[in-house]
């Protein structure tokens, strides 16, 4: 991740949730009060965002809180666990604790069903793939907590790469029409992926040489007759409603990429919280 990107997003976040101040903690402590807490799971996840993002949140807040023991992101936890140790003025640990657990549970959560998704299909030659349906302001976080759970990104933003779907083809009148259109206009370095519903646009992007054809919301049985149709002329990419209980079926037809959206639109939070050291 981009650190300086990462640390001003943290600072927005940090007077989000601080406003004009913390009310109730500098009612009650002096600053130069120092405390210590622990970083500990509820239950067990695969941790995304410990030393990379929540540590940073609290060095944000105050460069002198000292984070101690972390525990490296992608190891599985149980509740219990303790993520990492803090000590520093109590004012900057409560000031940090909510932003830092927030997106600790937040990509922890996605790190989680991603490496659910990956433990299902590993007995298969198919990339687990994220897509850009993220949090607005989080897609850096979240894109990086899918690599963590054993994922890959596909394309950060619009300009990562080029992606046929419905709407450009209908506005354009044509798989063909728009395949032409990006051949005269992009280098020839860039790989061209196209989104279909039908065997018949299957069968148009192999007409026009597509590098990469997207099988949208295709049953299995269509979407396995599309891999024999392709018959490696083409990567082929599924997507659309993927589950944890269909993506097996996914990974045995045949496809090389699955992406799916839910990994970070709908990854439940995981529970962690931090505990006072008395």
């Amino acid at each position: 991740m981009d650190k300086a990107a990462l640390q001003t997003l943290i600072r927005s976040f940090l007077a989000e949730d601080i406003g004009r101040g913390d009310l109730t903690s500098e009612s009650i402590f002096d600053q130069d009060q120092i405390g210590c807490a622990r970083i500990v799971a509820r239950e067990s996840f695969v941790v995304a965002g410990g030393k990379s993002v929540a540590a940073e949140v609290f060095w944000v807040q105050n460069p002198a809180i000292v984070v101690e023991d972390l525990v490296i992101d992608g190891i599985r936890v149980n509740a219990g666990d303790i993520l990492f140790t803090l000590s520093g003025p109590v004012l900057d640990l409560l000031k940090a604790e909510r932003v830092a657990l927030n997106l600790l549970q937040r990509l922890s959560g996605i790190a989680t069903l991603t490496a659910r998704f990956v433990e299902q299909v590993q007995s298969y030659p198919v990339r687990i793939t994220d897509t850009r349906k993220t949090t607005p302001g989080l897609r850096m976080l979240e894109k990086y907590a899918v690599q963590v759970g054993g994922g890959y990104n596909h394309r950060f933003n619009l300009a990562d790469g080029i992606l046929v779907k419905d709407n450009h083809i209908a506005a354009c009148g044509s798989i063909a029409q728009a395949v032409s259109l990006l051949r005269r206009k992009v280098p020839h370095t860039l790989r061209i992926e196209v989104e279909t519903d039908t065997l018949e646009q299957v069968r148009e992007c192999l007409a026009c040489g597509v590098d990469i054809i997207m099988l949208d919301n295709m049953d299995i049985a269509m979407m396995t007759e599309a891999v024999r149709l392709i018959a490696t002329r083409a990567l082929v990419e599924a997507s659309g409603g993927i589950t944890l209980e269909s993506v097996l079926a996914v990974a045995r037809s045949g496809v090389d990429i699955v992406s799916i959206g839910a990994l970070t639109h709908s990854a439940p939070s995981c529970d962690i919280g931090m505990d006072w050291i008395v």
